[in-house]
């Protein structure tokens, strides 16, 4: 059997995988969705979703310094990975002893393309259709807002945000958020006087990669005096597997506190 994924790399699988290999949190979270229980044989220890897996499965090292030795013990039929998360050179060592299937996602219509392609895969397609189903009727049910311009920090020290090119970018779009870095590619460091300097009305914190809390609020804000800065759920805004399900009525209840918070 051939697949294509999203690097449009062929690769071939004798039959039904029942040693996958998930290098990538939301689509371990992905596979779980999908049933596929002992199937998967390891994951990272940055795939805490969920959790019966985190303290059950093999966990081969980090999504940047994957364990080769760990991966290559586990006798993996099939390898999921992603171009952003993990690291160039695993993955190309990988590739050369396994199928390796490699997801490259910017949009939400990437993120379904890929949910169908690992639904393929494992043979899960009725599964993996009525996910995407349910998820693009969803968000087409948003009622987005009507621009307000956004930042989006995903780290501290130094400050960083979500450019264009990410999906953090396409999330905040779905619900009307104009980001004020779209100018600027994928994940740049600004400083204080840049983010003054945006016209930024609404400062998003996002509970991952950098765990921010509330005392970060008083931080920025005596940056942006005038801006509104909430803590916001990262895994809504980046996860782009299973966790999409939950996405619009979370962007859903976001965008409701905002408008009552005087934004249309």
């Amino acid at each position: 059997m051939e697949f294509t994924d999203q690097l449009q790399r062929t690769i071939t699988l004798e039959k039904a995988p029942a040693r996958i290999v998930s290098l990538v949190p939301s689509q371990t979270e992905l596979l779980h969705s999908l049933g596929l229980g002992e199937r998967v044989v390891g994951i990272t220890k940055f795939c805490i979703h969920p959790q019966e897996w985190f303290r059950s499965k093999t966990r081969v090292g980090g999504t940047k310094n994957v364990h080769l030795d760990q991966v290559r013990a586990l006798q993996p039929d099939l390898i999921i990975a992603n171009k952003e998360e993990n690291t160039q050179s695993d993955i190309e060592t990988l590739m050369q002893e396994f199928p390796v299937w490699v997801s490259d996602i910017h949009t939400l219509e990437d993120a379904l393309g890929m949910i169908a392609g690992v639904g393929a895969l494992t043979q899960t397609t009725a599964r993996a259709s009525a996910m995407i189903a349910e998820i693009e009727s969803d968000f087409s049910a948003l009622q987005p807002l009507s621009g307000i311009r956004t930042a989006y920090f995903i780290w501290r020290e130094p400050w960083m945000v979500a450019g264009n090119d990410t999906f953090i970018h396409q999330m905040l779009l779905r619900c009307g958020l104009v980001n004020v870095y779209s100018h600027v590619p994928r994940y740049p460091s600004i400083s204080p006087q840049q983010l003054t300097d945006s016209g930024c009305e609404l400062v998003l914190l996002s509970s991952e990669p950098y765990p921010f809390r509330e005392k970060h609020i008083a931080e920025l804000q005596a940056i942006m005096p005038a801006a509104n800065i909430q803590l916001v759920d990262g895994e809504y805004f980046s996860w782009y597997g299973s966790r999409l399900k939950g996405a619009p009525a979370y962007f859903s209840g976001l965008i409701a506190s905002l408008r009552e918070a005087g934004f249309q």
